[in-house]
Protein backbone atom coordinates (compact mmCIF):
# COMPACT_ATOMS: atom_id res chain seq x y z
CA UNK A 1 0.00 0.00 0.00
CA UNK A 2 1.61 3.28 -1.14
CA UNK A 3 1.56 6.65 0.66
CA UNK A 4 -1.27 8.03 -1.49
CA UNK A 5 -3.49 5.08 -0.62
CA UNK A 6 -2.62 5.37 3.08
CA UNK A 7 -3.47 9.08 3.19
CA UNK A 8 -6.74 8.44 1.40
CA UNK A 9 -7.66 5.63 3.80
CA UNK A 10 -6.82 7.81 6.82
CA UNK A 11 -9.21 10.51 5.57
CA UNK A 12 -11.91 7.95 4.81
CA UNK A 13 -11.42 6.50 8.28
CA UNK A 14 -11.75 9.98 9.82
CA UNK A 15 -14.99 10.55 7.93
CA UNK A 16 -16.20 7.14 9.08
CA UNK A 17 -15.19 8.03 12.65
CA UNK A 18 -17.46 11.08 12.77
CA UNK A 19 -20.23 9.28 10.89
CA UNK A 20 -20.19 6.36 13.34
CA UNK A 21 -19.77 8.54 16.44
CA UNK A 22 -22.68 10.73 15.37
CA UNK A 23 -24.90 7.65 15.19
CA UNK A 24 -23.50 5.82 18.23
CA UNK A 25 -23.57 8.76 20.64
CA UNK A 26 -27.37 8.60 20.62
CA UNK A 27 -27.28 5.22 22.41
CA UNK A 28 -25.61 6.23 25.71
CA UNK A 29 -27.59 9.49 25.60
CA UNK A 30 -30.82 7.47 25.52
CA UNK A 31 -31.76 7.81 29.19
CA UNK A 32 -30.62 11.46 29.25
CA UNK A 33 -32.78 12.31 26.21
CA UNK A 34 -35.80 10.43 27.56
CA UNK A 35 -35.50 12.43 30.77
CA UNK A 36 -34.79 15.79 29.10
CA UNK A 37 -37.74 15.61 26.72
CA UNK A 38 -40.04 13.41 28.80
CA UNK A 39 -40.31 10.79 26.05
CA UNK A 40 -40.96 7.03 26.04
CA UNK A 41 -38.66 4.24 24.77
CA UNK A 42 -40.73 4.13 21.57
CA UNK A 43 -40.19 7.87 21.00
CA UNK A 44 -36.47 7.46 21.66
CA UNK A 45 -36.31 4.65 19.09
CA UNK A 46 -37.93 7.08 16.63
CA UNK A 47 -34.98 9.48 17.07
CA UNK A 48 -32.63 6.61 16.23
CA UNK A 49 -34.71 5.37 13.30
CA UNK A 50 -35.20 8.89 11.85
CA UNK A 51 -31.50 8.96 10.96
CA UNK A 52 -31.48 5.55 9.32
CA UNK A 53 -34.85 5.99 7.61
CA UNK A 54 -33.82 9.22 5.88
CA UNK A 55 -30.44 7.67 5.03
CA UNK A 56 -32.24 4.76 3.41
CA UNK A 57 -34.53 6.95 1.33
CA UNK A 58 -31.79 9.28 0.08
CA UNK A 59 -29.49 6.32 -0.52
CA UNK A 60 -32.06 4.75 -2.81
CA UNK A 61 -32.73 8.03 -4.63
CA UNK A 62 -29.01 8.76 -5.13
CA UNK A 63 -28.45 5.34 -6.69
CA UNK A 64 -30.07 6.63 -9.87
CA UNK A 65 -27.45 9.30 -10.53
CA UNK A 66 -24.47 8.89 -8.16
CA UNK A 67 -22.35 7.04 -10.75
CA UNK A 68 -22.47 10.05 -13.07
CA UNK A 69 -20.13 12.08 -10.84
CA UNK A 70 -16.56 12.09 -9.61
CA UNK A 71 -16.51 10.11 -6.36
CA UNK A 72 -14.47 12.81 -4.58
CA UNK A 73 -16.87 15.63 -5.44
CA UNK A 74 -19.86 13.54 -4.43
CA UNK A 75 -18.30 12.65 -1.06
CA UNK A 76 -17.33 16.28 -0.43
CA UNK A 77 -20.88 17.52 -0.96
CA UNK A 78 -22.33 14.73 1.17
CA UNK A 79 -19.92 15.30 4.03
CA UNK A 80 -20.57 19.04 4.12
CA UNK A 81 -24.30 18.27 4.35
CA UNK A 82 -23.65 15.76 7.12
CA UNK A 83 -21.62 18.31 9.11
CA UNK A 84 -24.39 20.89 8.72
CA UNK A 85 -26.98 18.39 9.95
CA UNK A 86 -24.83 17.60 12.99
CA UNK A 87 -24.63 21.29 13.83
CA UNK A 88 -28.44 21.43 13.62
CA UNK A 89 -28.58 18.58 16.17
CA UNK A 90 -26.34 20.58 18.49
CA UNK A 91 -28.67 23.59 18.52
CA UNK A 92 -31.99 21.67 18.56
CA UNK A 93 -34.08 22.98 21.52
CA UNK A 94 -36.87 20.38 21.44
CA UNK A 95 -37.66 16.74 20.68
CA UNK A 96 -39.44 17.64 17.44
CA UNK A 97 -36.58 19.77 16.10
CA UNK A 98 -34.02 17.15 17.12
CA UNK A 99 -36.06 14.64 15.11
CA UNK A 100 -35.86 16.95 12.07
CA UNK A 101 -32.13 17.50 12.57
CA UNK A 102 -31.48 13.74 12.81
CA UNK A 103 -33.40 13.31 9.57
CA UNK A 104 -31.20 15.89 7.80
CA UNK A 105 -28.01 14.36 9.19
CA UNK A 106 -29.03 10.88 8.10
CA UNK A 107 -29.98 12.06 4.62
CA UNK A 108 -26.36 13.05 3.95
CA UNK A 109 -24.48 10.76 6.34
CA UNK A 110 -25.94 7.51 5.07
CA UNK A 111 -24.99 8.18 1.47
CA UNK A 112 -21.54 9.39 2.56
CA UNK A 113 -21.00 6.07 4.32
CA UNK A 114 -21.90 4.19 1.15
CA UNK A 115 -19.57 6.40 -0.88
CA UNK A 116 -16.66 5.46 1.39
CA UNK A 117 -17.24 1.78 0.58
CA UNK A 118 -17.59 2.58 -3.12
CA UNK A 119 -14.27 4.46 -3.16
CA UNK A 120 -12.53 1.52 -1.49
CA UNK A 121 -14.10 -0.85 -4.02
CA UNK A 122 -12.98 1.35 -6.93
CA UNK A 123 -9.42 2.05 -5.80
CA UNK A 124 -8.26 -1.02 -3.84
CA UNK A 125 -7.75 -4.39 -5.62
CA UNK A 126 -9.89 -7.27 -4.34
CA UNK A 127 -6.81 -9.08 -2.96
CA UNK A 128 -6.21 -6.20 -0.51
CA UNK A 129 -9.75 -4.91 -0.19
CA UNK A 130 -10.71 -6.64 3.06
CA UNK A 131 -7.58 -5.28 4.74
CA UNK A 132 -8.45 -1.76 3.56
CA UNK A 133 -12.04 -2.28 4.68
CA UNK A 134 -10.80 -3.45 8.08
CA UNK A 135 -8.61 -0.35 8.41
CA UNK A 136 -11.46 2.04 7.66
CA UNK A 137 -13.93 0.06 9.76
CA UNK A 138 -11.49 0.36 12.67
CA UNK A 139 -12.92 3.88 12.87
CA UNK A 140 -15.89 2.19 14.53
CA UNK A 141 -13.55 1.00 17.25
CA UNK A 142 -11.83 4.36 17.55
CA UNK A 143 -15.15 6.16 17.87
CA UNK A 144 -16.10 3.69 20.61
CA UNK A 145 -12.83 4.11 22.52
CA UNK A 146 -12.32 7.85 22.14
CA UNK A 147 -15.34 9.49 20.55
CA UNK A 148 -18.32 8.10 22.45
CA UNK A 149 -16.76 8.18 25.97
CA UNK A 150 -15.44 11.71 25.46
CA UNK A 151 -18.72 12.85 23.92
CA UNK A 152 -20.64 11.36 26.84
CA UNK A 153 -18.23 13.01 29.29
CA UNK A 154 -18.95 16.37 27.64
CA UNK A 155 -22.67 15.66 28.02
CA UNK A 156 -22.14 14.85 31.72
CA UNK A 157 -20.30 18.10 32.49
CA UNK A 158 -22.34 20.27 30.13
CA UNK A 159 -25.46 19.05 28.30
CA UNK A 160 -26.47 16.51 25.67
CA UNK A 161 -25.89 19.21 23.02
CA UNK A 162 -22.10 19.25 23.59
CA UNK A 163 -21.12 16.05 21.68
CA UNK A 164 -22.78 17.38 18.53
CA UNK A 165 -20.89 20.68 18.72
CA UNK A 166 -17.69 18.63 18.92
CA UNK A 167 -18.67 16.55 15.89
CA UNK A 168 -19.54 19.63 13.84
CA UNK A 169 -16.12 21.15 14.60
CA UNK A 170 -14.35 17.92 13.68
CA UNK A 171 -16.33 17.75 10.45
CA UNK A 172 -15.02 21.15 9.39
CA UNK A 173 -11.39 20.06 9.87
CA UNK A 174 -11.86 16.69 8.15
CA UNK A 175 -13.46 18.41 5.15
CA UNK A 176 -10.13 20.16 4.54
CA UNK A 177 -8.35 16.78 4.63
CA UNK A 178 -10.86 15.38 2.15
CA UNK A 179 -10.13 18.20 -0.29
CA UNK A 180 -6.36 17.76 0.02
CA UNK A 181 -5.74 14.02 0.27
CA UNK A 182 -8.46 12.26 -1.71
CA UNK A 183 -7.70 12.34 -5.44
CA UNK A 184 -10.35 12.70 -8.14
CA UNK A 185 -11.90 9.27 -8.80
CA UNK A 186 -13.33 9.09 -12.32
CA UNK A 187 -12.42 5.59 -13.51
CA UNK A 188 -16.06 4.52 -13.44
CA UNK A 189 -16.89 7.35 -15.88
CA UNK A 190 -14.67 6.00 -18.65
CA UNK A 191 -17.21 3.46 -19.86
CA UNK A 192 -19.98 4.15 -22.31
CA UNK A 193 -22.80 6.21 -20.83
CA UNK A 194 -26.10 4.36 -21.01
CA UNK A 195 -29.39 5.91 -21.97
CA UNK A 196 -32.28 5.46 -19.54
CA UNK A 197 -29.74 5.10 -16.75
CA UNK A 198 -32.32 5.39 -13.97
CA UNK A 199 -34.42 2.55 -15.33
CA UNK A 200 -31.29 0.49 -15.94
CA UNK A 201 -30.27 0.75 -12.28
CA UNK A 202 -33.54 -0.84 -11.18
CA UNK A 203 -33.68 -3.45 -13.93
CA UNK A 204 -30.10 -4.50 -13.16
CA UNK A 205 -31.09 -5.24 -9.57
CA UNK A 206 -34.49 -6.76 -10.25
CA UNK A 207 -33.14 -8.92 -13.07
CA UNK A 208 -30.17 -10.24 -11.10
CA UNK A 209 -30.94 -12.83 -8.42
CA UNK A 210 -27.46 -12.37 -7.00
CA UNK A 211 -28.14 -8.69 -6.28
CA UNK A 212 -31.57 -9.48 -4.82
CA UNK A 213 -30.00 -12.05 -2.50
CA UNK A 214 -27.44 -9.44 -1.43
CA UNK A 215 -30.22 -6.98 -0.57
CA UNK A 216 -32.10 -9.60 1.45
CA UNK A 217 -28.88 -10.55 3.19
CA UNK A 218 -28.26 -6.94 4.23
CA UNK A 219 -31.77 -6.55 5.68
CA UNK A 220 -31.32 -9.71 7.74
CA UNK A 221 -27.84 -8.60 8.85
CA UNK A 222 -29.32 -5.36 10.21
CA UNK A 223 -32.25 -7.11 11.91
CA UNK A 224 -29.75 -9.36 13.64
CA UNK A 225 -27.86 -6.41 15.08
CA UNK A 226 -29.82 -3.16 15.26
CA UNK A 227 -32.80 -4.63 17.04
CA UNK A 228 -30.68 -4.82 20.19
CA UNK A 229 -28.13 -1.98 19.79
CA UNK A 230 -30.39 1.06 20.56
CA UNK A 231 -31.34 -0.27 24.00
CA UNK A 232 -28.03 -1.74 25.18
CA UNK A 233 -27.08 1.37 27.17
CA UNK A 234 -30.54 2.06 28.69
CA UNK A 235 -30.90 -1.65 29.58
CA UNK A 236 -27.48 -1.73 31.24
CA UNK A 237 -28.36 1.34 33.30
CA UNK A 238 -31.84 0.32 34.38
CA UNK A 239 -31.65 -3.48 34.54
CA UNK A 240 -28.01 -4.48 35.02
CA UNK A 241 -26.83 -1.78 37.42
CA UNK A 242 -24.51 0.58 35.51
CA UNK A 243 -24.34 4.08 36.98
CA UNK A 244 -23.32 7.45 35.51
CA UNK A 245 -20.21 7.40 33.35
CA UNK A 246 -19.81 3.63 33.83
CA UNK A 247 -21.92 3.24 30.70
CA UNK A 248 -19.02 4.62 28.64
CA UNK A 249 -16.96 1.56 29.62
CA UNK A 250 -19.12 -0.50 27.25
CA UNK A 251 -17.88 1.54 24.30
CA UNK A 252 -14.39 2.15 25.69
CA UNK A 253 -13.54 -1.53 26.24
CA UNK A 254 -15.50 -2.85 23.28
CA UNK A 255 -13.86 -0.35 20.97
CA UNK A 256 -10.39 -0.96 22.42
CA UNK A 257 -10.65 -4.66 21.69
CA UNK A 258 -11.95 -4.12 18.15
CA UNK A 259 -9.13 -1.67 17.34
CA UNK A 260 -6.92 -4.73 17.69
CA UNK A 261 -9.26 -7.25 16.05
CA UNK A 262 -10.76 -5.33 13.09
CA UNK A 263 -7.59 -5.06 10.94
CA UNK A 264 -6.76 -8.69 11.69
CA UNK A 265 -10.25 -9.81 10.75
CA UNK A 266 -9.83 -7.99 7.44
CA UNK A 267 -6.53 -9.79 6.80
CA UNK A 268 -8.10 -13.10 7.80
CA UNK A 269 -10.88 -12.52 5.28
CA UNK A 270 -8.29 -11.86 2.56
CA UNK A 271 -6.55 -15.10 3.51
CA UNK A 272 -9.39 -17.62 3.96
CA UNK A 273 -12.18 -15.80 2.12
CA UNK A 274 -14.78 -13.22 3.11
CA UNK A 275 -17.65 -15.70 3.23
CA UNK A 276 -15.95 -18.20 5.51
CA UNK A 277 -14.86 -15.40 7.85
CA UNK A 278 -18.40 -14.05 7.95
CA UNK A 279 -19.82 -17.47 8.85
CA UNK A 280 -17.41 -17.95 11.75
CA UNK A 281 -18.14 -14.61 13.40
CA UNK A 282 -21.87 -14.57 12.62
CA UNK A 283 -22.37 -17.84 14.49
CA UNK A 284 -20.21 -16.80 17.47
CA UNK A 285 -22.13 -13.50 17.57
CA UNK A 286 -25.30 -15.35 18.58
CA UNK A 287 -23.82 -16.02 22.04
CA UNK A 288 -23.42 -12.39 23.20
CA UNK A 289 -26.76 -11.44 21.60
CA UNK A 290 -28.60 -13.91 23.84
CA UNK A 291 -26.51 -13.09 26.90
CA UNK A 292 -26.97 -9.31 26.60
CA UNK A 293 -30.73 -9.46 26.10
CA UNK A 294 -31.22 -11.82 29.07
CA UNK A 295 -28.70 -10.25 31.46
CA UNK A 296 -29.99 -9.79 35.05
CA UNK A 297 -28.42 -7.42 37.59
CA UNK A 298 -24.77 -8.51 37.37
CA UNK A 299 -21.19 -7.50 38.22
CA UNK A 300 -20.07 -4.79 35.81
CA UNK A 301 -16.95 -6.75 34.82
CA UNK A 302 -19.05 -9.71 33.67
CA UNK A 303 -21.41 -7.47 31.70
CA UNK A 304 -18.48 -5.67 30.04
CA UNK A 305 -16.94 -8.98 28.96
CA UNK A 306 -20.19 -9.88 27.21
CA UNK A 307 -20.64 -6.50 25.52
CA UNK A 308 -17.00 -6.54 24.36
CA UNK A 309 -17.53 -9.97 22.81
CA UNK A 310 -20.57 -8.52 21.05
CA UNK A 311 -18.48 -5.66 19.64
CA UNK A 312 -15.78 -8.02 18.35
CA UNK A 313 -18.11 -10.55 16.75
CA UNK A 314 -20.40 -7.89 15.27
CA UNK A 315 -17.41 -6.26 13.58
CA UNK A 316 -16.15 -9.70 12.64
CA UNK A 317 -19.24 -10.40 10.60
CA UNK A 318 -19.72 -6.88 9.25
CA UNK A 319 -16.26 -6.42 7.68
CA UNK A 320 -16.36 -9.55 5.46
CA UNK A 321 -20.05 -8.93 4.74
CA UNK A 322 -19.19 -5.53 3.26
CA UNK A 323 -16.41 -7.11 1.22
CA UNK A 324 -18.95 -9.57 -0.18
CA UNK A 325 -21.20 -6.66 -1.16
CA UNK A 326 -18.45 -4.80 -3.07
CA UNK A 327 -17.92 -7.87 -5.24
CA UNK A 328 -21.55 -8.45 -6.23
CA UNK A 329 -21.38 -6.07 -9.24
CA UNK A 330 -18.66 -4.71 -11.53
CA UNK A 331 -17.00 -1.30 -11.09
CA UNK A 332 -19.18 0.64 -13.55
CA UNK A 333 -22.30 -0.17 -11.52
CA UNK A 334 -20.74 -0.37 -8.07
CA UNK A 335 -21.59 3.17 -6.95
CA UNK A 336 -25.28 2.74 -7.70
CA UNK A 337 -25.41 -0.73 -6.19
CA UNK A 338 -23.55 0.25 -3.01
CA UNK A 339 -25.97 3.14 -2.55
CA UNK A 340 -28.88 0.74 -2.89
CA UNK A 341 -27.15 -1.61 -0.45
CA UNK A 342 -26.59 1.29 1.95
CA UNK A 343 -30.22 2.32 1.51
CA UNK A 344 -31.47 -1.16 2.31
CA UNK A 345 -29.01 -1.35 5.22
CA UNK A 346 -30.26 1.92 6.68
CA UNK A 347 -33.91 1.00 6.15
CA UNK A 348 -33.20 -2.34 7.81
CA UNK A 349 -31.60 -0.56 10.77
CA UNK A 350 -34.56 1.82 10.96
CA UNK A 351 -37.03 -1.06 10.88
CA UNK A 352 -34.99 -2.87 13.54
CA UNK A 353 -35.02 0.13 15.87
CA UNK A 354 -38.76 0.61 15.42
CA UNK A 355 -39.44 -3.08 16.12
CA UNK A 356 -37.37 -2.90 19.30
CA UNK A 357 -39.15 0.30 20.34
CA UNK A 358 -42.52 -1.42 19.99
CA UNK A 359 -41.44 -4.41 22.08
CA UNK A 360 -39.34 -2.82 24.83
CA UNK A 361 -41.41 -0.93 27.42
CA UNK A 362 -40.84 0.56 30.85
CA UNK A 363 -41.90 -1.40 33.90
CA UNK A 364 -44.39 0.03 36.36
CA UNK A 365 -42.56 2.93 37.95
CA UNK A 366 -40.16 3.23 35.01
CA UNK A 367 -37.20 1.71 36.85
CA UNK A 368 -36.56 -1.16 34.41
CA UNK A 369 -37.02 -2.09 30.75
CA UNK A 370 -39.20 -5.09 29.89
CA UNK A 371 -39.31 -7.20 26.71
CA UNK A 372 -35.64 -6.98 25.72
CA UNK A 373 -35.35 -10.79 25.79
CA UNK A 374 -37.88 -11.07 22.95
CA UNK A 375 -35.80 -8.63 20.92
CA UNK A 376 -32.86 -11.02 21.40
CA UNK A 377 -34.83 -13.93 19.96
CA UNK A 378 -35.71 -11.87 16.88
CA UNK A 379 -32.03 -10.92 16.42
CA UNK A 380 -30.89 -14.55 16.61
CA UNK A 381 -33.54 -15.73 14.13
CA UNK A 382 -32.63 -12.97 11.65
CA UNK A 383 -28.92 -13.74 12.03
CA UNK A 384 -29.46 -17.42 11.21
CA UNK A 385 -31.47 -16.49 8.12
CA UNK A 386 -28.63 -14.14 7.08
CA UNK A 387 -26.11 -16.99 7.41
CA UNK A 388 -28.28 -19.18 5.19
CA UNK A 389 -28.77 -16.43 2.58
CA UNK A 390 -25.04 -15.65 2.41
CA UNK A 391 -24.35 -19.11 0.95
CA UNK A 392 -25.94 -18.05 -2.34
CA UNK A 393 -24.16 -14.71 -2.89
CA UNK A 394 -21.60 -14.82 -5.72
CA UNK A 395 -18.65 -12.40 -6.08
CA UNK A 396 -17.97 -11.16 -9.63
CA UNK A 397 -14.63 -9.43 -8.97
Amino acid sequence: MDKTEKKMLWVLAAIQFTHIMDFMIMMPLGDRLMEAFGISPAQFSLIVSAYTLSAGITGFASAFFIDKYDRKKALLLLYIGFTFGTLCCAIAPSYELLLVARTVTGAFGGVAGAMILTIIGDTIPLARRSAAMGFVMAAFSASSVFGVPFGYYLAEISSWHAPFYLLAAMGGVITLGLVKFIPPIRGHLEGKVEKNRRLRVLTNVIGDRNQLRALLFMVLLMLGQFTIIPFIAPYMERNVGFEGTEITLIYLLGGAVTIFTSPRIGKLADKIGAHKTYLIFALINLIPILLITHLPRSPIGYALAITSLFFVTSGGRYIPAQTLMTGVVKAENRGSFMNIISSVQQLGASLSSLIAGLIVVESVGGKALVGYNYVGYIAVFASLLAVYTSRFIVSKN
